[in-house]
């Protein structure tokens, strides 16, 4: 209750939750919501580059396709990447942060050397050069956003685990005889779930902006996907006049990444006060 009135307090972290909320609600109920769910990759010619009317609130494209319904149902296919590339590198990264904080030697050196060589270099670079080798696609996006994003996990839990190692109750519990699991993932791991959680949140916001900057380069989704990235990418032959091609999913991109940081940077203060942004 204490958390939830600490959260309550700060509006901009309400504000992001509620943006979160609704594009998580608007995917979910994206078929029902959209003007033209089934028609939402059909080409009709004579409705190309329409300007936003009452019969399409956001416009058409350059094929006469409803903006808005590819703006509703681009929100779920970038919640999935969001998903699909946090809870991989999650996956990855945690256990691989337990086992190098808490073993000693060449384990846990080469482990973080490892995690340092991908640091290093920055992740929309790192994802770009993976996403050209592995060849213009949807899965080839995430798998490249994957393989760069895992080392943040596994720095944060890292130095968790050094820190709770520490602790007091660590030492007893290996006075009784508790295992290396039992320790990681029965005490250590619990106690160090909440800079998991902020770093999972700000890294959805990061992750479906990456993913609309390959989108855009031609490295993520292909035609006739309804993507935010892919969609921009379209109309950039089409400015100033179309001005609304543009806009809207440039719009769903701005307000949905503004949402999770903005929660993201919530659910830090309270975690970790020391870290508070400035108001």
């Amino acid at each position: 209750m204490l958390i939830l009135a600490k959260f309550a307090k700060d509006k901009p972290a309400v504000l992001g939750g509620l943006i979160v909320l609704a594009v998580v609600a608007i995917a979910i109920l994206a078929p029902l919501l959209a003007p033209y769910p089934g028609d939402v990759s059909a080409s009709h010619l004579l409705k190309r580059l329409k300007p936003p009317s009452s019969e399409h609130p956001f416009g058409t494209d350059n094929l006469g396709r409803d903006i808005l319904s590819r703006v509703i149902l681009g929100a779920r296919g970038a919640l999935v990447i969001a998903l699909l590339v946090v809870g991989v590198s999650m996956a990855i990264g945690v256990p691989l942060g337990l086992v190098a904080g808490y073993s000693q030697g060449w384990v846990s050196e080469t482990i973080m050397r490892v995690t340092d060589v991908f640091l290093a270099v920055p992740q929309l670079i790192l994802a770009l050069a993976l996403a050209q080798l592995m060849g213009p696609s949807l899965q080839s996006a995430m798998l490249a956003l994957t393989l760069t994003y895992w080392p943040f996990f596994t720095r944060i839990v890292y130095a968790e685990t050094r820190r709770l190692s520490a602790s007091l109750f660590i030492d007893a519990l290996e006075c009784i005889g508790a295992g290396p699991p039992r320790i990681l993932f029965g005490h250590i791991l619990p106690n160090a779930i909440s800079p998991i959680i902020v770093r999972a949140t700000i890294g959805m916001g990061f992750t479906i902006l990456v993913a609309a900057v390959l989108g855009f380069l031609g490295m993520g989704a292909t035609p006739p996907d309804p993507d935010w990235g892919l969609a921009i990418a379209e109309s950039r032959q089409y400015l100033p006049e179309a001005w609304w091609f543009s806009t809207f999913p440039g719009l769903a991109i701005f307000l949905t990444v503004l949402g999770f940081n903005l929660l993201g940077d919530g659910l830090r203060d309270i975690v970790d006060p020391r870290l508070r942004r400035s108001r």
